[in-house]
């Protein structure tokens, strides 16, 4: 799947056209080191997401289920983040740090 389309989607506000791409291919979703600031993320579907590297200002998050998402190095300054499942990798402090000062998030390796 390339991954400039799905930003694309996603700028242009095309949820359902994007959701319809990730289910073409198993809800695998690879958007790793893409600029995705502003952007409401609630309604977009997925199995495993990788959000490695990615940039997520100010985007709406809330109440998705990123427990089992890559967010290794992602950034979420003023992100929207209530009800949001983070994954157990990333401590709590990691997470604020972000979203305050716009730190890259620092995973734990799970063993």
């Amino acid at each position: 799947m390339d991954k400039q389309k799905l930003q694309d989607l996603l700028l242009d506000g095309e949820i359902k056209e994007f959701n319809n791409l990730v289910e073409s291919n198993n809800g695998d979703v690879d958007l790793s080191g893409l600029r995705l600031r502003s952007i409401d993320l609630r309604k977009i579907t997925f199995k495993d997401l990788n959000l490695e590297g990615a940039y997520l200002r100010a985007s709406d998050l809330r109440g998705l289920d990123l427990s089992k998402a890559n967010l290794k190095h992602a950034s979420i300054k003023d992100a929207k983040i209530a009800g949001v499942l983070f994954p157990s990798n990333i401590d709590p402090e990691e997470i604020m740090l972000s979203l305050i000062y716009g730190t890259r998030l620092r995973a734990k390796e799970l063993n």
